[in-house]
């Protein structure tokens, strides 16, 4: 299981041409947003990340993200394409409002990209308590739940991209610190479609917990579980 971290590096990094003051009111800071973004794009390979033409990440890896960065509120052209290539796989308008923080992830076929864009609204728990949330970016693998092996179903009933229409589903819950090990199951039924082994929570931690690939997809593209631990 590969875990990565978005994390806020030097009070923020910033995107190349992004946020450069002007230089009439040189007192005045702009307001901030920070984005980061993560390739669950199952066939898309490596992707290079644009903003405004202004390159945010170059070989993004399949289930990998890119950290924090900041930004200055606005409406961008967020551009995405396979690494190297100039034709863009997405190439649409996305708003970043000051204060907020977001999740950007570059979903589907690279052929249909899309991407998923969810606001991070936490505070960190204390002690042996974690924050965990769920979003399901399988294509074709239709409506499931989320449960512990031989214990509670943590996420019911959910379907590709619903965050989209049901900006709820971006919210945090609590889970007690420990391991588990996770099956994912055709909704309301006891059928396991995917184990998902060693899943450790650690207290005070934030995780966003993400179905990717493809059910009857082979090797990397296969139906998994991945995390990004958000603190």
């Amino acid at each position: 299981m590969k875990k990565t971290l978005f994390a806020f590096v030097g009070g923020l990094v910033a995107v190349a041409a992004a946020t450069s003051c002007n230089n009439n009111n040189n007192n005045v800071t702009p307001p901030v947003a920070a984005f980061g973004v993560v390739n669950a794009s199952p066939n898309s390979g490596n992707v290079d990340v644009y903003l405004n033409g202004s390159p945010v990440v170059y070989m993004l890896p399949y289930g990998t993200d890119t950290g924090y960065y900041s930004v200055q509120a606005g409406t961008y052209t967020l551009t995405i394409d396979t690494a190297g290539s100039t034709t863009p796989w997405y190439n649409q308008s996305i708003s970043f409002a000051a204060g907020v923080n977001y999740s950007v992830f570059a979903i589907d076929s690279a052929q249909k990209m899309q991407t998923s864009v969810v606001v991070d609204s936490f505070t960190a728990p204390s002690g042996d308590t974690a924050l965990i949330r769920f979003l399901d970016y399988s294509p074709n693998t239709g409506a499931i739940d989320v449960a512990v092996q031989g214990g509670s179903v943590l996420f019911s009933n959910r379907t590709y991209n619903d965050v989209a229409a049901n900006a709820s589903f971006a919210q945090f819950g609590n889970l007690t610190a420990g391991t588990y090990t996770l099956e994912v199951r055709a909704a309301g039924t006891s059928t396991v479609l995917f184990t998902f082994p060693n899943f450790t929570v650690t207290g005070g931690k934030v995780y966003t917990l993400f179905a990717k690939g493809f059910t009857g997809g082979d090797g990397g593209q296969a139906l998994t579980l991945d995390t990004v631990a958000h603190n």
